[in-house]
C-alpha cells in the first residue's frame, strides 16, 4: 500500500512456514517498492464545533452525499462534568461550498446520567446504529448501558431499539453483510466478556455467535473485509489474591472468519501481533478495496478516560500505523501523516481516499476538535519490470534481509482503487 507522503516505519512479514516463503513475499513486496501512485484528492475536513474524545464515529453515504458522525463523548475538562450526550453530523457532497458541521438532537439514554463515554457506532445502508457506552457519576461510579439507538439522517430522529442482552462498552462494533452487527467483547460493568452479540439490523433481534478465543478486554480495536475480521490488543483484567484487581495490556491479535452459509459461527485464529507491545483505543476500519485493515494511533500505556495511566503515568499517543494484509498474512509498520500522532478512539473514517480521526486525545492528554487525516489509499499502482524487480531481489537477499524489508505498495495485481463508496479502580 501507498501512503501520501511515503513515510514508512519497516515491514514485518510474519509467517508460520519455511523462510523460502519468507522470502518469496519479501522478493514480492521488493518488486513493488519501485512503484508509484496516484492518490485521491485529499478534502479537507473542518474541526467540530468542539473538542471531544472518546466519541462514537460512523459514517454513511445517502444519493452521492457522505455524512460523517460524532456521537457523545468527553469534553476538554476530562470529568465526569464532561461526559455529554451532544451529536453533530457532516455532510460531504459535490457541490462547492464550505464544510460545516451540523447540531444533531442529542443521544437519548434509558439511564438517569445521559452523557456516554466508548459507544459505538456503525453505518449500516442508510442509518446509523448506535451501542453501548457507560455512565460516570460523580463518585466515579460507571454503569454500562443496554441502550441501542438507530439514527436515520433523511429524517432527524433516533429510534429505539432492542436492547444489549448484555450491555458492553468500549466494545468492537463490525459490519457484515449490510446488515449484520458484531459487537465483539468488551466490557460489563465489573468485568471483560468473551461474548460476540450479533444484531441483525433487518430482523431487528440479537444472537450470540462464536465467543471470542482471546482474553477479554475491553478498548480493543478491529476491521473487517467481506467475512474476515481481525481484533488486536485491549485491556484485561489481573486479579490478585491481596488487592483489587488491575488492568494490564493485552498483547494480541486474532482472525475471524464468519462462515458464508452461517453468520453466527466464526472460526478464530490467532495472528501474529505487528509489534510485540499493545495499544489501547486505537482506530481501526477495513478497506474492500485494498482488501486489508488499518490499525492508527492509541497509546501503549492503557489508562482512565482522563487519559492519565492505570499506572498512575500519563498516556501518550502512538504515531504508528499497522495494515493487516488479508490475502498475504502479513504487516506492514508505517507512520502517521498526522502532525501530531492521536488516541482515545472509537472508530476510522475514510473520506475519498483520505483515512481519518475524529476528535480524540493529542499529547498531554489534551482533547481536540480536529479531524485529523492520517494517510491516504492509492488510486493506482504501476508495476517495475521483471528484470528490475528480479535485481532488486538478488540485492535483497545477499545481505540477508529477506525478512524485514521497505514497503510502499503491495497488491498482487499491482493496481488499487479508492474505496469511496485503576489508580482508584474505574475503568
Amino acid at each position: 500500500m501507498l501512503l501520501k507522503k511515503l513515510r514508512p516505519l519497516a515491514l514485518r512479514i510474519f509467517q508460520s512456514a519455511a523462510p523460502r516463503l519468507s522470502f518469496m513475499v519479501a522478493a514480492f513486496i521488493i518488486a513493488s517498492a519501485a512503484s508509484v501512485s496516484a492518490t485521491a484528492a485529499p478534502i479537507a475536513l473542518p474541526a467540530l464545533p468542539e473538542p471531544v474524545s472518546n466519541n462514537a464515529v460512523a459514517s454513511v453515504t445517502i444519493e452521492d452525499t457522505q455524512y460523517v458522525f460524532s456521537f457523545m463523548g468527553l469534553g476538554k475538562g476530562k470529568t465526569h462534568k464532561d461526559v455529554h450526550n451532544r451529536a453533530w453530523q457532516l455532510p460531504i457532497d459535490s457541490k462547492d461550498k464550505p464544510l460545516q458541521w451540523q447540531d444533531l438532537p442529542p443521544v437519548p439514554s434509558s439511564l438517569a446520567l445521559k452523557g456516554r463515554l466508548a459507544s459505538v457506532a456503525v453505518g449500516v445502508n442508510d442509518s446509523v446504529y448506535i451501542f453501548g457506552g457507560y455512565t460516570v457519576d460523580e463518585e466515579h461510579n460507571e454503569i454500562s448501558t443496554p441502550d441501542v439507538y438507530k439514527y436515520a439522517p433523511v429524517t432527524g430522529k433516533y429510534t429505539l431499539l432492542t436492547p444489549m442482552p448484555v450491555p458492553v462498552d468500549d466494545a468492537t462494533a463490525l459490519v457484515y453483510q449490510d446488515r449484520y452487527v458484531y459487537l465483539i467483547s468488551g466490557w460489563h460493568n465489573d468485568g471483560n466478556v468473551n461474548l460476540v452479540q450479533v444484531y441483525d439490523t433487518q430482523a431487528g433481534q440479537w444472537q450470540q455467535a462464536s465467543p471470542f478465543l482471546g482474553s477479554p478486554v475491553f478498548g480493543q480495536a478491529g476491521g473487517i473485509v467481506n467475512s474476515t475480521m481481525v481484533i488486536c490488543d485491549g485491556v484485561s483484567v489481573t486479579p490478585h489474591s491481596d488487592k483489587r484487581r488491575s488492568f494490564a495490556p493485552e498483547t494480541a491479535c486474532f482472525k475471524g472468519d464468519i462462515d458464508k452459509e452461517n453468520p453466527f459461527k466464526i472460526d478464530w485464529r490467532t495472528l501474529d501481533h505487528p509489534t510485540g507491545t499493545a495499544r489501547y483505543r486505537m482506530a481501526a476500519a477495513g478497506n474492500k478495496a485494498t482488501n486489508k485493515i488499518y490499525f492508527v494511533g492509541g497509546s501503549t500505556n492503557p489508562y482512565n478516560y482522563n487519559g492519565i495511566g492505570y499506572n498512575g503515568e500519563p498516556s501518550t499517543a502512538d504515531d504508528a500505523i499497522w495494515i493487516f494484509d488479508i490475502a498475504e498474512e502479513t504487516w506492514v509498520i508505517l507512520k502517521t501523516d498526522a502532525e501530531v500522532p492521536t488516541m482515545d478512539h472509537r472508530g476510522l473514517i475514510n473520506v475519498n481516499g483520505s483515512w481519518s480521526t475524529i476528535g480524540g486525545m493529542l499529547g498531554a492528554q489534551l482533547v481536540t476538535s480536529k479531524v485529523t487525516s492520517h494517510f491516504s489509499t492509492p488510486a493506482e499502482v504501476y508495476c517495475p519490470s521483471k528484470s528490475q524487480a528480479s535485481s532488486d531481489v538478488s540485492k535483497q537477499a545477499s545481505d540477508g534481509q529477506a525478512d524485514e524489508v521497505v514497503k510502499t505498495a503491495t497488491n498482487s495485481k499491482c493496481q488499487h482503487r479508492n474505496d469511496i463508496n485503576d489508580i482508584n479502580g474505574e475503568k
